[in-house]
């Protein structure tokens, strides 16, 4: 099975998304190749039209849509967010999105009674939701991600989990670990690399990466999407984009090749 690749919208910079906004960048993501494009709420301008206008266009060529919602699961002191999670599934449906990515926040031991509630959400609207390790103690680490899909299956509540290659360094946790440990549960994969700053890590595209994303990628499951969320910068952006699909692309075919074994 091929793996589609993706572009999160937040690749090219804030600032520009903001000023030329998604709707532009999501057609130049298309015409260099994506195979679809993950929305920002946070880069949103004039949130409902400008959904509406992305869902049209790429629905039309039949392409990939996933809404990324900047909002926690979670309050702090692990209430569930209702209204936030009706903000993401509003903006879902509008742009016809069947899957929404979030991070579970302040999610604890005090949250387990809620998974029933978001379970019971999730059944009548349809959607796929796919929990995203982000760069925090509290819902980046792989104790954090072990202990919420545990209280969610042990719930009957099946979530899928959006692996960011890249954050797990923001959280001091091991990639390649994290990856062996939660494989099971990954949908979707942020490909990100990094590279060490002075007093911070930055994300970079995968080649300039001092994470081993190879090994990381080969221990994740085969098919699921790929989404590039590093920076695309260039004077070509086109150009510069559609190398970075063709790079992943090839990356996902090398990986769908059995490894020779040496004995």
């Amino acid at each position: 099975m091929a793996t589609p690749v993706l572009i999160s919208l937040s690749a090219f910079g804030a600032a520009e998304v903001r000023r030329l906004g998604q709707l532009w960048f999501t057609q130049l993501s298309l015409q260099a190749g994506a195979d679809g494009v993950e929305v920002r709420s946070e880069l949103l301008v004039d949130g409902e039209s400008e959904l509406a206008a992305i869902a049209q266009v790429v629905r039309a060529l039949g392409k990939d849509l996933v809404y990324s919602s900047a909002d926690y699961l979670w309050a702090p002191d692990g209430t569930l967010d209702v209204p936030a999670l009706e903000r993401a599934l509003t903006a879902a449906q509008t742009l016809l999105a069947p899957k929404i990515k979030m991070s579970i926040g302040g999610f604890g031991p005090g949250s387990h009674s809620t998974l029933l509630t978001l379970q019971g959400r999730l059944k009548e609207s349809k959607v796929e939701l796919v929990i995203e390790n982000d760069q925090t103690p509290m819902a980046g680490t792989l104790a954090a991600m072990q202990d919420f899909f545990s209280a969610a299956s042990a719930q009957g509540l099946v979530l899928g989990m959006t692996f960011d290659m890249g954050n797990w360094h923001w959280s001091g946790e091991c990639p390649l670990q994290a990856a062996a440990v939660l494989a099971p549960q990954v949908r979707y994969v942020h490909c990100k690399g990094v590279q060490r700053q002075t007093q911070r890590w930055v994300a970079v595209p995968l080649a300039e990466s001092s994470s081993p994303w190879r090994a990381i990628l080969r221990a994740l499951p085969t098919g699921v999407p790929w989404a590039i969320e590093y920076p695309l910068t260039g004077d070509d952006l086109v150009a510069v984009t559609r190398q970075e699909i063709d790079h992943l692309r090839a990356v996902a075919a090398s990986l769908a090749k059995p490894t020779l074994r040496i004995h």
